[in-house]
């Protein structure tokens, strides 16, 4: 390829990387917040984000990219620029997977702890700061890790707005250059380095919240072998 063409395909990553972070930034404020919600002792409360989750666990990302882009501008006189049209369209999306993940973390705490934090007289949201979220997020990193690698796939999706993302700057590449084969092997290559560094990031982030929960992973100590008739046993 031209260095133009390898300039337009540099320019799609970069985009992808920019919609990635803040979809990713704003999927991750509504799994906190709806996931809290979810076991408010509130009914309406517990409700309302249960409604939430069902709606936009249950529509396609790509459908609701086509809402928030092109259905809902005519119908309240405003238009969203691509780029947070499709952050708002992927973030809340995922985010209702992420707000289960939430949901599921925190019931998996020890029944123990919430009831030391009440012997203790704290109130619900010092209970939640001070003893359920600091066990229950180490265990939310490998769940939260899949989710990003499937928010990153995702954001392929905002090329059927024109974004000129990884995904549309290959497609015009591949029809300057009529080979398919050369641009998009490079295309996987680049999704495969961008999640492969979120794996290992999200590994450490899991490796140092563990630590600090102390739930660290014991060292591994080498076995040594006494010979036989040495006399120590």
């Amino acid at each position: 390829m031209t260095s133009g063409l390898w300039e337009r395909v540099l320019d799609g990553v970069w985009v992808t990387i920019q919609l990635l972070v803040l979809s990713a930034l704003l999927a991750a404020a509504v799994s906190f917040v709806v996931g809290v919600a979810r076991t408010h002792r509130l009914w309406i409360v517990r409700f309302l984000a249960g409604f939430y989750t069902e709606v936009f666990r249950g529509t396609s990302a790509l459908v609701m990219i086509f809402w928030v882009f092109f259905v809902l501008p005519p119908a309240f006189g405003w238009q969203l620029v691509p780029l947070w049209a499709g952050t708002l369209a992927l973030g809340l999306t995922y985010g209702a997977y992420g707000a289960e993940v939430v949901r599921g973390a925190l019931a998996a705490v020890d029944p123990a702890q919430r009831e030391g934090g009440i012997a203790l007289s704290f109130t619900p949201w010092q209970r939640m700061r001070l003893i359920l979220l600091p066990q229950a997020v180490p265990e939310m990193i490998p769940p939260f890790s899949n989710l990003l690698i499937e928010l990153l796939k995702g954001t392929a999706l905002v090329s059927i707005m024109g974004m000129g993302d990884l995904a549309f700057s290959a497609n015009l590449v591949r029809l300057a250059l009529q080979e398919s084969a050369e641009i998009y092997t490079y295309v996987l290559l680049i999704y495969f380095v961008i999640a492969f560094l979120l794996t290992r990031s999200m590994r450490g982030l899991e490796k140092k919240l563990k630590a600090g929960a102390g739930k660290a992973p014991k060292k591994r100590t080498a076995a040594v072998r006494v010979p036989e008739g040495s006399g120590v046993s």
